[in-house]
């Protein structure tokens, strides 16, 4: 905002009663005033951004009693939470018209929150409240029970993890490393979201955490307090308890003091009394393992975690698909990604594939397990640097071909169409249109189906025809020539179509996505009819 705006904000500010107090850090300009709600006006400072890069900042001064320990949409230093981030579009052309609208809803929502008609809201900001302790966790299981705690000597940061071999890697590959701590670390589930009490918080001792709990969850209440237990009586010296609830996971530290010293009683003072006084930490869990690093995106659908899966070709396509069958799952919960090829990584490949000069004149296959191991260091990725023709590949659950090479593909039809479903991916002339075929056996067109029928001029990708291109010479060979988006989106496809295989939907067999503008589409995604004397699958 130039100055003349500036005037106007600090003009226009005055007639809802806001005193202009100056700058702060050169970038905020502080106003003093009032919010005013059906229960009362409550003072507040209001900081605008001159810049316009960020809403307004509005705080409640003082923080009024009735929403004392704490409130929806406010925090710890009375900030009222008035629009999620992102959710508005600050119009930089009207900057007072936009303030004036921000103040406005702050209005509103403090009037929600003094009625009390946000508080399932806190669920939302459960973490706003619990404390800023944080650990990370890599954890994959489903089952419940004891993890592992890893940090480094400084104690800086921690891991809780069920697969200590498997973080180790991941800290490896962060320039991290872990030492296993002698923390007993117990996970446990529950159906309640988090929403902390409005009338003691946070909790500082075990037994405000148990009465916590009681009011959410008693089952949950009762597996907490047998884990502190357990860790109690095991003599550690702390225990660490993970809580998994629909909406986030959190947990708490508690370090034994079993000198500490409780009230006098008549009667005499059990050890369930000293566990319940012990003192606690909350603990922010941030969430790093790979059920949740590839469930994240695809909500509510199937991965491809727990299958076995071979992709034959690590060339322009292969390379990125291999990346993106990786960040689909594939490779987790004990399922496993083969890569296969034969191929040398050359300067001349370099133009448009995924791995880079740090491969160069290294197999393909074993450079792109090294490279995945870097991006995804969880999964069980192997390589195959053969011929695929001298390779094993029947106890697969899907065998994908991204070698692009016709002669190849009717090679495989013929040798896995009964056996394995074979999802092939290529690139139709210079980048014109990319195709994915599924073939699942009898009942479905095969690769070489496929190209019987195109000789006939059925399903083809274009109503035009495709004329070869050709690049290179001498020494460097002839090829193709487009450029690595092409690879990227024939990779893409086929991921798409690899997920939706393992989804149980795997039909369209054929699909095809033009790429560019010159050309029309001839066969719509189709599943094509087997060729009746197909010479690999009939």
């Amino acid at each position: 905002m130039n100055s003349e705006t500036i005037q106007g904000l600090i003009s226009a500010l005055s007639t809802q009663g806001f005193e202009h107090l100056g700058r702060e850090g050169g970038r905020w300009i502080k106003f003093s005033g009032a919010l005013k709600t059906g229960g009362g006006e409550f003072g507040c400072e209001l900081r605008v951004d001159k810049e316009t890069k960020e809403l307004p900042l509005v705080r409640l001064t003082p923080v009024p009693d009735s929403l004392k320990p704490i409130a929806p949409h406010i925090d710890g230093e009375g900030g009222l939470c008035y629009a999620a981030s992102g959710a508005v579009v600050f119009d930089i052309f009207n900057p007072i018209g936009q303030i004036l609208l921000c103040l406005a809803r702050a209005e509103f929502v403090l009037d929600k929150v003094l009625r009390g008609e946000m508080v399932e809201d806190l669920e939302e900001e459960f973490y706003a409240y619990w404390g800023t302790m944080a650990c990370y966790e890599d954890v994959s299981s489903k089952v419940y029970g004891t993890l592992k705690v890893l940090s480094p000597e400084s104690g800086k940061w921690c891991v809780i993890s069920d697969d200590v071999e498997r973080t180790k890697k991941k800290l490896s590959v962060m320039g991290l490393t872990g030492v296993e701590q002698d923390i007993l670390v117990i996970r446990i589930g529950t159906t309640k979201k988090p929403k902390p009490s409005q009338k003691t918080w946070p909790p500082t001792t075990v037994g405000e955490v148990l009465s916590w709990q009681s009011l959410l969850d008693r089952t949950c209440r009762k597996k907490i307090e047998r884990a502190v237990e357990k860790g109690y009586r095991s003599k550690s010296t702390h225990v660490f308890i993970v809580i998994d609830s629909p909406l986030i996971s959190y947990g708490f530290l508690a370090a034994f003091d079993r000198t500490l010293s409780l009230p006098k009683r008549k009667k005499r003072v059990t050890d369930k009394q000293h566990i319940y006084a012990q003192k606690i930490i909350p603990v922010h869990i941030v969430k790093m393992g790979d059920r949740y690093v590839v469930e994240r995106n695809i909500p509510g659908q199937k991965t491809l975690a727990g299958y076995r899966i071979g992709l034959i070709g690590c060339g322009t396509i292969g390379g990125y698909l291999a990346e993106m069958l990786v960040k689909a799952g594939a490779g987790a919960d004990g399922g496993e990604v083969i890569l296969v090829d034969d191929d040398v990584l050359g300067p001349q490949n370099l133009g448009r594939h995924r791995l880079g000069f740090a491969h160069l004149f290294g197999n393909k296959a074993v450079r792109m397990v090294e490279e995945l191991e870097r991006v995804s260091p969880g999964a069980q990725v192997k390589a195959l640097p053969v011929d695929a023709r001298e390779a094993f590949l029947d106890d697969l659950d899907l065998l994908i071909d991204a070698t692009g090479e016709e002669s190849f593909g009717d090679w495989l039809a013929a040798a896995y169409h009964a056996k394995i479903p074979i999802l092939s991916v290529w690139i139709e002339g210079a980048g014109i249109a990319v195709r994915t075929l599924l073939s699942q056996g009898v009942g479905s067109a095969c690769y070489r189906c496929l190209n019987e029928h195109t000789r006939d001029n059925t399903y083809e990708s274009t109503i035009e025809k495709i004329e070869p291109i050709f690049a290179g010479q001498g020494c460097e060979g002839l090829y193709v020539p487009f450029p690595a988006s092409v690879s990227v989106q024939a990779a893409s496809l086929a991921s798409d179509a690899a997920l939706d295989w393992a989804a149980g939907e795997a039909t369209p067999r054929l699909r095809t996505r033009l790429l560019k503008q010159d050309v029309t589409l001839a066969t719509p995604d189709c599943n094509p009819e087997p060729f009746p004397e197909c010479p690999a699958c009939n």
